[in-house]
């Protein structure tokens, strides 16, 4: 079993710099177990299982891993833990932005390096609630993925692409997905080699490599290359919430668009995503006046 350590630079939050890789409750890829974190992922070397500690004595963070991935991953380990990312060179420009960057200084961003990884999970999230789109990731990997390597058996590695394209229609109609998404994630599997070496572009060729797939549009690139690439500045546009979260939290009004928020976020050009990220990690939000909006199930049709 081969093991790695990290020692990052400055303060570091492991849970909150690795969180974002999770895809809700009960994420059969992804899980927190007594403070350590574990991930299951398919590496170009196989699948291959991650178990990350934070040691307090010593500031370090120590990793384990299984499975013919086991290599690779670690390999990476420093680029996923954020070693790639350059906090310092963020500036606040508003006081709550600045309050959010002082509180949570180490909160860096992953660099995962597997484009399918992050790619299929935000179409299942496209035009659906969040519930939905983690059900349906849930039922997909317990059905079709495979045990993940190592001593916990609660762990599944996704589908490989040949897995994803094979999956039949009603399996897909069972998980809650319609059609449009499901045939988008098809159609990404059969260009899963092409996808990948996004993984090792720009943030503005990967986007237009992504993009290159019907059904994938900006606002899955930009959710995918996130965690892709830890790309600083690949601002999600054209999401239900995100523009009415900025919006109110710099200026307290209400309806933001998503013109208005690139306005209000011109001063952190080439730091967008970071900037509404610690935005949410402020947790100012709008107060909700509506009803939550209603899960769908079309399983059940």
């Amino acid at each position: 079993m081969p093991t790695r350590t990290w020692v990052p630079p400055g303060p570091y939050d492991l849970h909150r710099t690795l969180g974002v890789l999770g895809r809700g409750p009960g994420d059969p890829a992804f899980a927190v177990r007594g403070g350590e974190i574990w991930r299951a992922s398919r590496t170009p070397q196989g699948p291959g299982t991650l178990r990350l500690a934070a040691r307090p004595a010593d500031g370090a963070v120590a990793a384990e891993a299984w499975g013919p991935g086991a290599d690779w991953l670690l390999e990476r380990l420093p680029a996923l833990l954020g070693a790639d990312d350059d906090p310092e060179a963020f500036t606040p420009r508003h006081r709550l932005v600045h309050a959010a960057h002082r509180r949570h200084r180490g909160v860096r961003l992953a660099r995962t390096g597997l484009v399918l990884e992050s790619l299929i999970p935000s179409v299942l999230e496209q035009k659906v609630t969040s519930d939905e789109a983690y059900r349906a990731w849930r039922l997909l990997l317990r059905r079709h993925g495979e045990p993940a390597p190592g001593p916990w058996d609660r762990l599944r590695v996704m589908p490989d692409p040949r897995g994803w394209a094979l999956i039949p229609s009603w399996e897909w109609h069972r998980a809650g997905v319609d059609a449009k998404r499901s045939d988008t994630i098809v159609r990404a599997a059969r260009v899963a080699r092409r996808l990948e070496e996004a993984a090792a572009m720009e943030l503005t060729d990967a986007t237009r490599r992504l993009c290159a797939v019907p059904g994938i549009g900006p606002w899955t690139a930009a959710e995918t290359l996130q965690r892709v690439l830890g790309a600083p500045d690949a601002l999600t546009l054209g999401d239900l919430h995100l523009p009415k979260i900025v919006g109110y939290a710099l200026t307290g009004r209400r309806g933001t668009t998503d013109a208005e928020m690139l306005d209000l976020l011109t001063p952190y050009a080439g730091q967008r995503h970071r900037a509404t990220r610690l935005i949410l990690l402020s947790g100012t939000v709008p107060p909700r006046r509506a009803p939550r909006f209603p899960v769908g199930d079309i399983a059940r049709l």
